[in-house]
């Protein structure tokens, strides 16, 4: 974005909804927000909040409350966490006080490994959220969810949605359909003027993402919805162009790992050459030929292994102790020697048809919640070492194993202070309901930016 400062130098304050393992959340506090109000449903989510808040959420914590109409907390004091249904809550008493209302309204009506009611779905969370704007009267709004949302059965239902965003005082009555009150917004909409400065309406910016085209260590493909409240004269053909140039990008990955002795390779110089090769005839297979100049600020994607050896975000962490191949069959607790946790071994690990698993120098499979526990391949990742295979097409097989919770909370950019609750299952659960944070925390500074810009 054009003349836009990296700092503000005012406090801004957030409200998050549908929190889950807190990845949204984190990554709007580290966009400079702080936050006033959390919600979320699910009991094990709760208590992940309440348990990594205090060093991933700012000092002040969160703290839980059972009053249905919560006031926002004073500087100092932790942000109030209401364990129930949103519907439930009155959030009032926020209104004017919000920079930002953030959530991934539950995503299972939409998605593609669900059942897919779309808006029939009891799941469907963004009538709550309309109610939340109404309430809270927010100046953005940062609203992520599964990109079936652009499937053609639900392309309609989806412009509902962003329709009822940008109008979300024109509220449906509970005896019309969905239908016949999109019908109203679009003639509403319709006559609006070009510089529409009123403040019960929103203009609303729809941007598909790979998150791994935003730094991210994964091949997640969403979309995520900004709303800025009319009133505020942000720029948003600028903040558009913005958010929807890619930072990072394949073609860089391939670029950077092609020479044996490329960038990538000086960064992971303990790769053996069976493996370095192998990724390097993929990097050629894949590479096009130039079709224009490149621009050198697109840096390249991030791949599991730089995730695993801690280069998967800005701020390099310690490399993750090896996962002992003679222990696969054991849980065993591979992190305790350098203090990170959940870095647990996990027997029983399988590939079959359908289920492909992660290569460690390409960005990880999509993490996902699974609807009967973790899914197969999207969890299990090859590793270097393997034996002579004469049924394999290359003569060689590689060994596998499951991926640990930390590495997969790597691969989501969750910071390794983030303590997940409840069993494995129900960790990775949550981990693949969220949103990485790197990719949450890039639109909200971009956020941030375009009010600053606007003089707010």
């Amino acid at each position: 974005m054009v003349d836009q400062p990296k700092k503000t130098k005012k406090p801004r304050t957030s409200v998050e909804l549908f929190a889950g393992g807190g990845g949204l959340a984190m990554a709007v506090h580290q966009a400079g927000f702080r936050p006033l109000l959390f919600n979320e449903f699910n009991k094990r989510a709760c208590e992940t909040l309440v348990a990594s808040a205090r060093k991933t959420l700012g000092a002040d914590g969160v703290e839980r409350v059972e009053d249905t109409k919560p006031e926002p907390p004073r500087p100092g004091r932790p942000a109030p966490l209401y364990p129930g249904d949103v519907r439930d809550l009155d959030m009032t008493a926020f209104q004017g006080k919000v920079d930002v209302l953030a959530g991934g309204p539950p995503c299972q009506p939409f998605s593609a490994g669900g059942v897919a009611k779309g808006d029939e779905d009891k799941r469907n969370m963004f009538p709550a959220m309309f109610k939340a704007v109404r309430e809270i009267r927010p100046k953005a709004v940062i609203c992520e969810n599964v990109r079936g949302l652009r499937r053609p059965s639900f392309a309609d239902y989806f412009q509902y949605i962003q329709n009822e965003l940008t109008l979300p005082f024109e509220k449906r009555d509970d005896e019309v359909s969905w239908e016949s009150h999109n019908e109203h917004l679009k003639g509403i909409i319709s006559g609006l003027p070009e510089n529409d400065t009123d403040p019960d309406h929103y203009k609303v910016v729809m941007v598909p993402v790979n998150a791994a085209d935003y730094g991210v260590p994964q091949i997640r493909n969403r979309i995520v919805l900004v709303a800025f409240r009319a009133d505020i004269p942000v720029d948003i053909e600028a903040f558009e162009k913005y958010v929807n140039t890619p930072q990072f990008s394949d073609t860089a990955l391939w670029r950077s790992m092609l020479d044996e002795d490329g960038p990538y390779w000086r960064r992971h110089s303990d790769v053996a050459p069976r493996a370095k090769e192998r990724a390097r005839t993929w990097a050629r297979a894949k590479l096009p030929k130039p079709t224009k100049e490149e621009d050198p600020k697109i840096r390249p994607w991030r791949t599991l292994r730089d995730a695993i050896q801690g280069y998967g975000t800005d701020v390099k962490l310690p490399a993750l102790p090896p996962v002992d191949l003679t222990r696969l069959d054991e849980k065993f607790d591979f992190g305790k020697k350098i203090g990170v946790v959940d870095h647990i071994g996990w027997p029983g690990a399988r590939i079959y048809q359908g289920h492909t698993p992660n290569e460690l120098d390409r960005p990880a499979k999509t993490v996902k919640a699974g609807v009967h526990g973790v899914p197969g391949g999207e969890s299990v990742v090859l590793l270097d070492t393997g034996y002579a295979d004469r049924t394999s097409p290359d003569g060689w097989t590689h060994h596998h194993r499951y991926m640990t919770v930390r590495e997969t909370a790597r691969a989501m950019t969750f910071p390794d202070e983030w303590l997940g609750s409840g069993p494995r299952g129900e960790q990775m659960r949550q981990l693949g309901n969220a949103v990485p944070v790197v990719l949450g925390e890039f639109f909200a500074n971009a956020v941030a930016d375009a009010l600053s810009a606007a003089g707010h």
